[in-house]
């Protein structure tokens, strides 16, 4: 059985870019000498899955950092070529959450990082997350574009660790409530 996995940044007030889609503000926050623990979480993943906004900030970040491959779920560049310098390690697909983890359950890939407001979204929607890493950073940004969005009816979640850095960072996980 294929799970999903969140690992995730937010501002206080719950949102994880600007409207604009800019993350300086969580750029800014970035501490090399607190390990935040993307290591750990990242080394028993499979497959990295992302939406087309997470993958377009990627690319405007400078060098591709992932080690793990990445599926970019996109009906936009469903039909498009990936570029050169990424074959080998993106590829693009227009499968709808719940197709694409049947695809993935097929191809034995067994742990999948999701990142992206948009698809966490859809992937909450579909019942697909079976944890989430949730990090808050102390900033206000009073606008921007939110973690999560409308459900059809809760969704219960129980809280297994929570820990806060030097740096003001306060990370909780959560595992989907039985």
């Amino acid at each position: 059985m294929v799970t999903a996995h969140v690992f995730i940044a937010t501002s206080l007030d719950g949102f994880i870019a600007r409207p604009d889609g800019d993350i300086d503000w969580l750029l800014q926050r970035d501490a090399p000498d607190e390990d935040h623990g993307y290591a750990q979480f990242i080394a028993d993943k499979d497959l990295i899955v992302m939406g087309r906004g997470t993958y377009e900030k990627v690319l405007s970040l400078g060098p591709w950092a992932y080690d793990r491959p990445v599926l970019v779920l996109s009906k936009q560049l469903a039909d498009t070529a990936v570029p050169q310098a990424l074959q080998g390690k993106v590829r693009f697909s227009a499968s709808a959450p719940a197709e694409l983890m049947q695809a993935l359950a097929a191809q034995n890939v067994g742990r999948v990082y999701v990142d992206g407001g948009q698809l966490v979204q859809s992937f909450l929607r579909a019942g697909l997350i079976a944890d989430m890493v949730i990090t808050t950073v102390p900033v206000l940004l009073g606008a921007g574009r939110r973690l999560f969005g409308a459900l059809s009816a809760d969704v219960d979640w129980t809280l297994v660790s929570s820990r806060s850095f030097a740096s003001g960072l306060v990370q909780s996980r959560y595992r989907r409530a039985p």
